[in-house]
């Protein structure tokens, strides 16, 4: 489904691009001339990120035990990368443009097919940023995010215009253009830093949040703590691993049944493109006093208070139970 999308975002692209480069041409506009730079960038980065959808799609093997999937990672900090300097390029070409008054022309021709182009773009940008977080590709989201993003700008371009028409102030055509190339600028940088955050695997606190909320709301008795907790997105698979309590007298068959049943939680929430691994710990008599394990008969404690997993505790790297004494 995705590399199928990105290979339409791809063609789109170009297409777009060989639009707004007609629109240009007619009016000499270079507001207009912000929109086809912009999507200069549209193009390369489409194909790059089909590139990368289609390796991060490949299965693991010896070199690659995690996959392929951080090849998005790159795929979109390339891409915030060319939207800002695509930024900067429309900065020099406005100021340019106020320094020399370049005649303008046919801005109605321009205007109309500009403003196509926007519409087409929201619309399938709007779409690739809903497959995208539906498959956990940011490679996907990166794109459909980029192409509303110019869509928007697009937008301001052609209100921009038609004020240009309606007052013949030469100079609103800059004007427009340098507030939207600061638009792209905070978006190439926001994009630039996502995708930094997943190179560094740096922790994803809402999808943190999110599969802690999901494990308190469906925990049985027998799980009795849980700590050392770690999640990390290559591409669309989402790798899980922790550190369980279970009663110290379970057998390897009691625990293997545990760490299955935390295995089919995690995947009937998130999809099957996840991995969990489940570190099995004994729990101690410290921890009697957070166990509802119901009719222990190795207690030493009765229940004192049950702990309620967050992000603060289960990220702990010990387990918990001491501080309750």
């Amino acid at each position: 489904m995705t590399i199928r999308l990105q290979r339409y975002i791809a063609f789109i692209s170009v297409v777009l691009f060989l639009a707004k480069l007609l629109a240009w041409y007619l009016t000499n506009s270079v507001a207009i001339l912000t929109d086809a730079l912009e999507s200069t960038v549209n193009v390369i980065a489409g194909f790059i990120g089909l590139y990368s959808v289609i390796l991060a799609a490949k299965p693991r093997d010896l070199d690659h035990p995690y996959g392929h999937g951080k090849i998005e990672f790159v795929s979109a900090a390339v891409e915030g990368a060319l939207i800002f300097i695509a930024g900067l390029m429309i900065i020099y070409e406005a100021i340019a443009q106020l320094i020399h008054h370049a005649p303008l022309q046919k801005l109605d021709w321009g205007i109309y097919l500009t403003a196509a182009t926007g519409v087409v773009n929201f619309v399938v940008g709007t779409y690739a940023i809903s497959v995208g977080q539906k498959n956990r590709s940011l490679t996907v989201e990166a794109a459909g995010k980029h192409l509303r993003s110019d869509a928007y700008s697009t937008a301001g371009i052609v209100i921009g215009l038609v004020l240009l028409i309606v007052t013949g102030w030469q100079w609103l055509d800059s004007a427009v253009a340098v507030a939207f190339a600061v638009m792209i600028l905070v978006t190439g940088y926001k994009l630039i830093r996502k995708s930094m955050a997943g190179i560094m695997d740096e922790a994803d606190v809402a999808l943190l949040a999110q599969v802690i909320k999901v494990m308190q709301e469906n925990r049985k008795a027998q799980w009795i703590d849980l700590h050392n907790l770690r999640v990390i997105l290559y591409g669309d698979v989402l790798h899980i691993d922790a550190h369980m309590t279970l009663p110290w007298y379970h057998q390897v068959t009691d625990a293997e049944r545990e760490i299955h049943a935390v295995e089919e939680l995690i995947q009937t929430t998130f999809g099957n493109r996840v991995e969990v691994f489940i570190h099995v710990d004994a729990c101690m008599p410290y921890q009697c006093k957070i166990c509802a394990v119901p009719e222990c008969p190795h207690r030493h404690h009765g229940l004192q208070k049950l702990l309620v997993w967050t992000v603060d505790n289960v990220l702990a790297d010990s387990k918990h139970g001491k501080e309750t004494d």
